[in-house]
């Protein structure tokens, strides 16, 4: 056994979960938008070896990697940002009265799709539940 292989059988420590990484939270958005690596790749003009790799957590994007992962998978370059740890969070953001059904959908949709606290399974019951109370209004 190499020490390779014995770091990688090693258990990571509880902050450093996988699904609490940028490349598994990427993946996961990938899949919640249901698009195949080949797909995002070709949305990116990224190599889809790289994009992989970035979803491994073997090579960190630069940010024009990430605005383009965030443009093609339709959630704000912000929330990668964050995942990411090079931003915070903004907590100052506040719903207004004037917003549109449509934004209020898009918000809900995104909190649901970036919650750190639910799985993926749960990420895509919760979506489905919700869009099949939207499409019975």
């Amino acid at each position: 056994m190499t020490t390779d292989d014995t770091a990688a059988s090693r258990p990571k420590p509880p902050w450093q979960r996988p699904e609490d990484t940028l490349g598994s939270f990427i993946r996961m958005q990938r899949q919640l938008a249901q698009l195949s690596l080949r797909e995002l790749a070709s949305m990116t003009a990224v190599s889809n070896a790289y994009l992989s790799q970035v979803e491994r957590d073997l090579h960190q994007p630069s940010l024009k990697v990430l605005r383009s992962i965030a443009d093609a998978l339709g959630i704000p370059t912000a929330d990668l940002l964050n995942q990411a740890g090079i931003t915070k969070p903004d907590t100052s953001e506040s719903t207004t009265e004037g917003a549109t059904n449509e934004a209020g959908r898009n918000d809900t949709e995104r909190a649901i799709k970036t919650d750190p606290r639910l799985s993926q399974v749960q990420r895509e019951a919760l979506l489905g539940v919700y869009r099949s109370f939207l499409a019975q209004q």
